[in-house]
């Protein structure tokens, strides 16, 4: 699987460099100099790290064979990728990369197939949207409470709803 750790931007100065939007918690390990990044679209890249510096609080990179403005700016909007694959497992046997929890199989703690996790959202609380096998989606607070097991080997989570969580359904 790959993932987003950053979007190109407009390009900065006149030898090459463009800002980029990290989308990464580690932009340290993914944006060094060496680093090849993959690109959507694909025709961009891949693309090879020749520098970074910070900027006014902006991340700004030079790629290799990127020597002026405009190639710079032609690349503008490119998302930068890296394989999931790549990604070393935390140590905390608590937490989780998000595309770990993607796709498992949402069961209760009595063993009822609820759906599958096709994504995570990050707000004040980390959301969990889980797409039920009736089709709608349903939305589980990512909390020890609700969701005691995560067995990323097994393909599953176990959920503890509260009474009427997984009854809700979209009326759209």
């Amino acid at each position: 699987m790959r993932l987003v750790v950053g979007r190109i931007g407009r390009a900065h100065g006149i030898r090459g460099d463009v800002a980029v939007d990290v989308r990464t918690d580690d932009p340290d390990a993914r944006f060094t100099a060496g680093a090849v990044l993959r690109t959507d679209p694909a025709s961009a890249g891949p693309l090879t790290i020749a520098s970074t510096r910070r900027h006014s609080g902006r991340l700004l990179v030079r790629f290799e064979g990127m020597a002026d403005r405009d190639a710079a700016e032609a690349l503008r909007g490119t998302a930068l990728l890296v394989d999931s694959a790549d990604i070393a497992p935390l140590d905390d046997p608590d937490e989780f990369h998000d595309h770990e929890l993607v796709g498992l199989t949402a069961v209760t703690t009595g063993g009822e197939t609820v759906g599958t996790v096709d994504d995570v959202l990050h707000h004040a609380q980390d959301v969990l949207v889980i797409t039920a096998e009736a089709g709608h989606e349903v939305l589980v607070p990512f909390v020890a409470a609700l969701v005691p097991e995560v067995d990323v080997a097994a393909g599953r989570i176990v959920l503890d709803p509260p009474p009427g969580l997984l009854d809700l359904q979209n009326t759209d």
